[in-house]
């Protein structure tokens, strides 16, 4: 099992739910040298669904919330991160691969705050941080998570800080941005060609570049919906913008 396992390069994709990571796994999993999951039956076919080594996001309240619970963010000090452990995953999770391809890709929210606990499981890993901006994030999930957009604001925040804390323990890292992956698939994923030190290529996949607008109207149109929604948008920017601004966003649209 062990030299099945050293035979390849791990890919994790994190990223909080509604970040695009579902499109952006699906055209990275195109390359001819990559294997990602696909019609597992699961959510996403999101690994986190197709193991049972560590919880999910769901065990800790789900989108939107997860984060929030310190039980969900594992690194290399947690009792789970054993070479039994990573063994396991690699059964679990290679009934889906197709271990002939050099790459495997594995997806799900909860890496964003696991990635340390990650590596340590597989050495030979790869991390793909995909960045949306948190009002579209906040607005697209908060018909799953049944919170405020304050909440949804602060739990944004609050993953990506915990990955930032431990970016610098991770070997191979690289952030982008999904603005920047819809506006321009192709320069993107050949940004993460050459850190898989793989040969480029064009995903056909359809790759729209406006869904975030509809998300940005409504926050902007607090300006204009009464007193107590444009004092509420005045607030949470007082509250988060030097926050967001650190991960290149603003809250001042």
């Amino acid at each position: 099992m062990k030299l099945e396992m050293d035979e390849h390069k791990f890919v994790f994709i994190c990223g909080l739910h509604r970040s695009g990571t579902s499109i952006f796994h699906r055209c990275i999993s195109d390359h001819p040298q990559i294997s990602g999951f696909s019609e597992t039956g699961v959510p996403e076919d999101e690994g986190q669904h197709l193991q049972d080594v560590y919880k999910t996001a769901k065990y800790y309240s789900g989108p939107g919330t997860f984060g929030f619970d310190k039980r969900s963010h594992l690194d290399e000090t947690s009792d789970l991160a054993i070479k039994g452990n990573s063994e396991r995953l690699f059964t679990s999770w290679s009934k889906y691969w197709n271990l002939s391809k050099p790459i495997l890709v594995e997806k799900s929210p909860p890496n964003l705050v696991r990635s340390r606990f990650l590596q340590e499981l597989f050495p030979n890993s790869y991390f793909l941080i995909v960045l949306r901006h948190p009002v579209a994030v906040s607005y697209a999930t908060k018909k799953w998570s049944k919170t405020s957009v304050n909440s949804l604001i602060r739990h944004w925040l609050v993953c990506h800080e915990k990955f930032m804390n431990d970016k610098g323990f991770l070997k191979k890292c690289l952030m982008v941005k999904y603005e920047d992956f819809t506006e321009d698939p192709r320069t993107t994923l050949n940004s993460v060609c050459s850190f898989l030190d793989i040969e480029n290529f064009k995903s056909d996949r359809e790759i729209r570049s406006d869904v975030n607008q509809k998300y940005l109207l409504r926050w902007k149109q607090l300006e204009d919906a009464g007193f107590y929604s444009k004092a509420y948008k005045k607030y949470l920017i007082a509250k988060y913008e030097n926050r967001v601004r650190e991960f290149g966003y603003s809250l001042k649209i």
